[in-house]
Protein backbone atom coordinates (compact mmCIF):
# COMPACT_ATOMS: atom_id res chain seq x y z
CA UNK A 1 0.00 0.00 0.00
CA UNK A 2 1.09 3.05 -1.03
CA UNK A 3 1.24 6.36 1.46
CA UNK A 4 -1.53 8.06 -0.89
CA UNK A 5 -3.73 5.25 -0.20
CA UNK A 6 -3.71 5.14 2.93
CA UNK A 7 -7.28 5.91 4.35
CA UNK A 8 -7.25 8.71 6.87
CA UNK A 9 -9.86 9.73 10.32
CA UNK A 10 -9.68 13.11 11.14
CA UNK A 11 -11.62 13.77 14.47
CA UNK A 12 -11.76 17.46 14.96
CA UNK A 13 -14.78 19.00 16.68
CA UNK A 14 -14.18 22.84 15.29
CA UNK A 15 -15.08 22.53 11.07
CA UNK A 16 -12.35 25.28 10.47
CA UNK A 17 -9.63 23.66 11.92
CA UNK A 18 -10.99 20.49 10.50
CA UNK A 19 -10.81 21.99 6.94
CA UNK A 20 -7.07 23.41 7.56
CA UNK A 21 -6.15 19.47 8.37
CA UNK A 22 -7.77 18.10 5.22
CA UNK A 23 -6.97 20.71 3.04
CA UNK A 24 -3.26 19.91 3.66
CA UNK A 25 -3.80 16.37 3.23
CA UNK A 26 -5.81 17.15 -0.13
CA UNK A 27 -2.42 19.01 -1.59
CA UNK A 28 0.22 15.75 0.01
CA UNK A 29 -2.38 13.86 -2.26
CA UNK A 30 -4.53 11.87 -0.18
CA UNK A 31 -7.62 11.53 -1.64
CA UNK A 32 -9.48 9.35 1.04
CA UNK A 33 -9.90 11.53 3.87
CA UNK A 34 -13.15 11.32 6.25
CA UNK A 35 -13.89 13.55 9.17
CA UNK A 36 -16.03 13.59 11.52
CA UNK A 37 -16.45 16.43 14.32
CA UNK A 38 -17.84 14.31 17.11
CA UNK A 39 -15.96 12.27 19.48
CA UNK A 40 -18.99 9.98 20.59
CA UNK A 41 -19.54 7.03 18.67
CA UNK A 42 -15.69 6.95 17.18
CA UNK A 43 -14.78 3.40 18.29
CA UNK A 44 -18.10 2.42 15.88
CA UNK A 45 -16.37 4.57 13.07
CA UNK A 46 -13.22 3.15 13.46
CA UNK A 47 -14.58 -0.39 13.44
CA UNK A 48 -16.47 0.78 9.94
CA UNK A 49 -14.17 2.41 7.95
CA UNK A 50 -10.61 0.83 9.69
CA UNK A 51 -8.41 4.01 8.82
CA UNK A 52 -4.77 3.42 8.19
CA UNK A 53 -3.97 6.68 10.54
CA UNK A 54 -6.12 8.73 13.01
CA UNK A 55 -5.86 12.70 13.29
CA UNK A 56 -7.03 13.87 16.32
CA UNK A 57 -7.51 17.40 16.52
CA UNK A 58 -8.18 19.44 20.13
CA UNK A 59 -8.91 22.94 20.62
CA UNK A 60 -9.01 23.21 23.81
CA UNK A 61 -8.37 19.95 25.61
CA UNK A 62 -10.03 18.93 28.64
CA UNK A 63 -9.26 15.65 31.09
CA UNK A 64 -12.11 13.81 30.67
CA UNK A 65 -11.88 14.38 26.55
CA UNK A 66 -8.13 13.31 26.67
CA UNK A 67 -8.73 10.55 28.80
CA UNK A 68 -11.48 9.20 26.48
CA UNK A 69 -9.66 9.73 23.35
CA UNK A 70 -6.37 7.63 24.91
CA UNK A 71 -8.53 4.77 26.13
CA UNK A 72 -9.58 4.88 22.48
CA UNK A 73 -6.48 5.23 20.93
CA UNK A 74 -4.50 2.36 23.24
CA UNK A 75 -7.05 -0.28 21.98
CA UNK A 76 -6.78 1.15 18.59
CA UNK A 77 -3.43 -0.69 16.88
CA UNK A 78 -2.88 2.35 14.13
CA UNK A 79 -0.49 5.55 13.45
CA UNK A 80 -2.16 8.42 15.70
CA UNK A 81 -1.34 11.98 15.25
CA UNK A 82 -2.36 14.67 17.77
CA UNK A 83 -2.93 18.39 17.19
CA UNK A 84 -3.66 20.17 20.63
CA UNK A 85 -3.40 24.11 21.50
CA UNK A 86 -2.03 23.50 24.58
CA UNK A 87 -0.77 21.01 27.07
CA UNK A 88 1.18 19.89 30.25
CA UNK A 89 3.68 17.06 31.03
CA UNK A 90 1.09 14.86 32.00
CA UNK A 91 -0.60 15.28 29.37
CA UNK A 92 2.09 14.52 26.43
CA UNK A 93 3.17 11.34 28.66
CA UNK A 94 -0.30 10.30 28.74
CA UNK A 95 -0.66 10.82 25.11
CA UNK A 96 2.83 8.71 24.23
CA UNK A 97 1.40 6.13 26.77
CA UNK A 98 -1.83 5.39 25.26
CA UNK A 99 0.78 5.42 21.79
CA UNK A 100 0.17 8.36 19.94
CA UNK A 101 2.81 8.67 17.51
CA UNK A 102 3.07 11.92 17.18
CA UNK A 103 1.77 14.91 19.57
CA UNK A 104 1.84 18.54 18.21
CA UNK A 105 1.38 21.46 20.63
CA UNK A 106 0.44 24.74 18.97
CA UNK A 107 1.73 23.61 15.32
CA UNK A 108 -1.75 23.40 13.22
CA UNK A 109 -0.79 24.75 10.08
CA UNK A 110 -1.93 23.04 6.71
CA UNK A 111 1.63 23.07 5.37
CA UNK A 112 2.95 20.88 8.55
CA UNK A 113 0.20 18.01 8.18
CA UNK A 114 1.89 15.81 5.78
CA UNK A 115 5.24 16.09 7.31
CA UNK A 116 3.72 14.78 10.92
CA UNK A 117 1.68 12.46 9.04
CA UNK A 118 4.50 11.04 7.40
CA UNK A 119 6.53 10.87 10.97
CA UNK A 120 3.11 9.75 12.70
CA UNK A 121 3.44 6.58 10.49
CA UNK A 122 7.21 6.16 10.39
CA UNK A 123 7.17 5.88 14.31
CA UNK A 124 3.95 3.91 14.52
CA UNK A 125 6.23 1.10 12.31
CA UNK A 126 9.51 1.48 13.92
CA UNK A 127 7.25 0.98 17.20
CA UNK A 128 6.04 -2.05 15.99
CA UNK A 129 8.96 -3.15 14.61
CA UNK A 130 10.43 -3.61 18.26
CA UNK A 131 7.60 -4.99 19.76
CA UNK A 132 7.69 -7.87 17.21
CA UNK A 133 11.17 -8.17 17.72
CA UNK A 134 10.72 -8.24 21.32
CA UNK A 135 8.13 -10.69 21.35
CA UNK A 136 10.31 -13.18 18.84
CA UNK A 137 12.99 -12.49 21.34
CA UNK A 138 10.92 -13.49 24.40
CA UNK A 139 9.23 -16.76 22.03
CA UNK A 140 12.96 -17.87 21.32
CA UNK A 141 14.60 -17.43 24.96
CA UNK A 142 10.81 -19.73 26.08
CA UNK A 143 11.81 -22.05 23.63
CA UNK A 144 15.37 -22.67 24.22
CA UNK A 145 14.13 -23.32 28.00
CA UNK A 146 12.12 -25.23 27.45
CA UNK A 147 14.68 -27.57 25.12
CA UNK A 148 17.19 -27.25 28.05
CA UNK A 149 14.62 -28.72 30.22
CA UNK A 150 14.21 -31.56 27.94
CA UNK A 151 17.41 -32.33 27.49
CA UNK A 152 17.98 -32.49 31.56
CA UNK A 153 14.67 -34.95 31.64
CA UNK A 154 16.27 -37.01 28.84
CA UNK A 155 19.82 -36.58 30.39
CA UNK A 156 18.71 -37.95 33.82
CA UNK A 157 15.93 -40.54 32.74
CA UNK A 158 18.19 -41.97 30.10
CA UNK A 159 21.11 -41.50 30.85
CA UNK A 160 22.11 -39.63 27.71
CA UNK A 161 24.98 -37.11 27.51
CA UNK A 162 24.23 -33.47 26.59
CA UNK A 163 24.75 -33.95 22.51
CA UNK A 164 22.95 -37.46 22.70
CA UNK A 165 19.89 -35.97 24.66
CA UNK A 166 19.97 -32.76 21.48
CA UNK A 167 20.14 -35.50 19.14
CA UNK A 168 17.09 -37.24 19.96
CA UNK A 169 14.76 -34.18 20.28
CA UNK A 170 16.53 -32.94 17.20
CA UNK A 171 15.78 -36.38 14.85
CA UNK A 172 12.36 -36.62 17.07
CA UNK A 173 11.31 -33.51 15.53
CA UNK A 174 12.05 -33.97 11.94
CA UNK A 175 10.20 -37.33 11.88
CA UNK A 176 7.42 -35.50 13.09
CA UNK A 177 7.30 -32.37 11.19
CA UNK A 178 7.29 -30.27 14.70
CA UNK A 179 9.51 -28.02 15.60
CA UNK A 180 12.08 -29.04 18.48
CA UNK A 181 10.51 -26.48 21.08
CA UNK A 182 7.00 -28.31 20.56
CA UNK A 183 8.82 -32.08 21.25
CA UNK A 184 10.64 -30.70 24.26
CA UNK A 185 7.46 -29.31 25.62
CA UNK A 186 6.07 -32.56 25.19
CA UNK A 187 9.07 -34.30 27.17
CA UNK A 188 8.77 -31.91 30.03
CA UNK A 189 4.65 -32.59 30.04
CA UNK A 190 5.19 -36.12 30.48
CA UNK A 191 7.70 -36.05 32.88
CA UNK A 192 6.12 -33.82 35.34
CA UNK A 193 3.24 -36.43 34.46
CA UNK A 194 5.21 -39.43 35.40
CA UNK A 195 7.02 -37.73 38.69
Amino acid sequence: MSRFDLTILVIDENAIRASIIEEGLQEAGHTRVTVIHEVQGVARIIETLKPDVIIIDIENPNRDMMEHLFQLTRTVSRPIAMFVDRSDTASIEAAVDAGVSAYIVDGLKKERVKPILDMAVSRFNAFSRLQRELADAKSALEERKVVERAKGILMKMRGLSEEQAFALLRQTAMNEKKKMSEIAQSVVTAAGLLM
